[in-house]
């Protein structure tokens, strides 16, 4: 289940600034390599930026928000122009049509009052922020889109975050297929079973209530049977990762190899689990060693796992310590 670049691009959201389009409000851009280049390699961008497109212009004043964290208005630090309604507005029609383009994911600016998606400040009448809002256009896209996962290109930084967000980005294309194709019971069966390591690999607790979930799959309508396994499906692997996890995994695969591998072939293994967990090597050693076993014994079961496979290779996300 490899992941090739002549596969169809997975389509992403992104602020335009990323790209390197200059819609700041000093005229340049916030262009970042990684998103534009090497995620460019498997993600079809569709840009926007919310500030050019209703009419702030380039360069523009600088805007911030005031007033209420949960409903803040958007206003010009100059002029105190008020470009709140417009915003909003822009913001709902504009959230109603990514909606229908199929998206996978969305990466936005950090620390901005329209796509920042977390700790945006807000100032109060007092003339004090407090690093409880949202953007504006975000907020509209989170609450239009909810399900889709979404990330600041600034927590991107952070290896394990970035591991995350691409992980969920193409699990929620590959779940996405599951319910718009040919959805049966069965099919959501094998692809559950195909995810099994990559959801233990997040969360034990929320993997066994999935699998409860399709177990019990005949009693509930298909609509409601997907809906439910949507939502949980990308709940679960909202959870990070870690060595100990990852670990537990990774001897749970071993086991497939009981009776395969010779006595120094599984110290080997072993030996290149423990390094992994105590962050002396990191997890693409363990997994490239497994996946040898796996492709040398043809083991079918363990072959069809999208653990190890999640993403392309090209990403090099598991090559961090």
């Amino acid at each position: 289940m490899a992941i090739r670049k002549s596969d169809s691009k997975i389509k992403v959201g992104v602020s335009s600034c990323l790209l390197g389009e200059k819609v700041r409000w000093n005229g340049d851009h916030k262009q970042s390599l990684f998103v534009k280049n090497l995620l460019g390699q498997f993600f079809e961008w569709v840009p926007t930026c919310p500030e050019v497109e209703i009419g702030m212009g380039i360069p523009r004043e600088t805007v911030q928000l005031q007033g209420n964290p949960n409903a803040p208005r958007m206003v010009g630090n100059t002029t105190g122009t008020d470009w709140t309604a417009r915003m909003n507005r822009y913001s709902k029609n504009r959230s109603a049509e990514l909606s229908k383009m199929n998206l996978s994911g969305y990466i936005f600016k950090n620390r901005s009052p329209s796509c920042g998606i977390a700790r945006i400040k807000v100032y109060g009448d007092d003339g004090n922020p407090t690093p409880n809002g949202r953007g504006l256009f975000a907020e509209a896209f989170m609450q239009q889109c909810a399900g889709v996962p979404v990330e600041d290109e600034g927590r991107l930084q952070d290896a394990r975050i970035r591991e995350n967000f691409i992980t969920r980005v193409f699990a929620y294309h590959r779940l996405a297929h599951l319910l718009n194709e040919r959805f049966s019971r069965k099919i959501l069966v094998e692809f559950h079973t195909a995810h099994k390591f990559l959801l233990l690999a997040h969360s034990r607790k929320h993997y066994d209530a999935l699998g409860k979930l399709v177990a019990t799959a005949k009693q509930h309508s298909p609509s409601e049977l997907k809906r439910r396994y949507a939502e949980a499906f990308m709940q679960t692997l909202s959870f990070k990762t870690t060595p100990k996890k990852n670990a537990d995994v990774l001897y749970h695969m071993l086991g497939f190899f009981k009776k395969l591998l010779s006595e120094e072939e599984k110290r080997d293994v072993i030996e290149a689990i423990e390094d992994y967990r105590n962050e002396l090597v990191p997890l693409i050693v363990p997994v490239t060693l497994i996946k040898h076993h796996v492709r040398r014994h043809q083991v079918a079961y363990l072959s069809d796992q999208v653990y190890l496979n999640p993403h392309p290779k090209e990403l090099m996300l598991r090559n961090h310590v």
